[in-house]
């Protein structure tokens, strides 16, 4: 079969033929439809992850059919579609997954960089990563969803806010563009907020119901003025723009951040206490989380804005969307 790995830190992508992989008797053998290319993949490709082993196939947006299951695998079947995302894996035993939080498993494993991910036309994952893709979904438009799409999905639907709330979602990029349709769908009053006023026509077809710009328009004050958020939901990874967002918040509101940044976010005690106001954040989701993605997304008609490309232009896919070039998503899909 054709793969894309990454041989060493700081390597380049390189497109080989190797083995189709082999199952051991919990896992599935998957034959790769699409796959998503994501930021994280950088982890990969950088080096920056603990514990990373070489050669190694990113990639944890996958969606396929099933061609062979294990011996132990009795949930699914040859011929169903199915995704796997980020989580790859818990070990059952250790006490979050005794108390059923499988997402904070303290062995946890990550699809594509645990083991090889989908940059290939076959790969191997365990039973408990997959989560059933809808048919009314095609593989490239559900491929995103298994990372960006329950990244997003999960913040809202775990927060307090309820119908008519405001939430605000801070960012108009590969999660925010999904964060605005699922607020909207989930019947919050959805203010979008980008760093300038170029993204306002997208972001009323999105589904919003007011645009602010961080560069045209004095954000917190705009938000106070609308009684303040219940939710700010921060998609880019910016830890300033959380920072300078924070007191648009209303009583009892939330900043839940999803967009990774590694430099601190500046948030006073006062401005916490100030209002019962909270910042959090939120991880993606298990293979059942990945799975309610995908089923509101088809219900809602939720879907990403992706660029396609052949698996053997991995490189160019991930290059614009590490450029920011990318509008939103790209997915390497491959040849039937």
């Amino acid at each position: 079969m054709k793969a894309v790995q990454i041989s060493k830190k700081g390597g380049d992508f390189e497109v080989v033929e190797r083995e189709i992989p082999q199952i051991d008797d919990d896992e599935v053998l998957i034959k790769v439809e699409a796959c998503g290319v994501c930021h994280s993949d950088q982890f990969v490709k950088e080096g920056v992850f603990p514990g990373m082993e070489y050669p190694r196939v990113p990639g944890h947006e996958v969606v396929g059919i099933i061609e062979k299951t294990g011996a132990n695998v009795s949930a699914w079947k040859e011929g169903q579609r199915v995704g796997v995302g980020w989580h790859g894996g818990h070990c059952f035993e250790c006490e979050p997954c005794r108390r059923g939080d499988f997402i904070n498993c303290q062995n946890a494993k990550i699809t594509g960089i645990s083991f090889d991910g989908g940059y290939q036309e076959y790969m191997a994952a365990p039973g408990e990563t997959l989560a059933l893709v809808p048919d009314d979904l095609s593989s490239a438009d559900a491929a995103p969803l298994l990372c960006a799409g329950v990244t997003v999905f999960n913040a809202l639907r775990n927060t307090d806010a309820g119908p008519g709330d405001l939430v605000a979602v801070q960012g108009i990029g590969g999660l925010g563009h999904l964060g605005i349709q699922y607020a909207k769908k989930m019947g919050f009053r959805t203010v979008a907020i980008s760093g300038s006023k170029s993204k306002e026509k997208l972001a009323m077809e999105l589904g919003a119901d007011r645009f602010l710009s961080a560069s045209d328009d004095n954000v917190v004050e705009e938000l106070q003025n609308m009684g303040g958020a219940k939710i700010i939901l921060a998609t880019a990874p910016s830890s300033k723009a959380v920072t300078d967002i924070f007191d648009g918040l209303g009583p009892n509101g939330s900043v839940v951040a999803v967009g990774a940044d590694m430099q601190p976010i500046e948030v006073s005690a006062m401005q916490l206490i100030t209002g019962k106001k909270s910042l959090t954040g939120h991880a993606s989701g298990t293979a059942m989380d990945s799975e309610d993605t995908l089923n509101f997304s088809a219900l809602s008609g939720s879907v990403p804005m992706i660029e396609t490309f052949p698996l053997e232009k991995a490189a160019e896919a991930y290059d614009r969307m590490i450029k920011n070039e990318a509008r939103f998503r790209t997915v390497l899909v491959m040849d039937s």
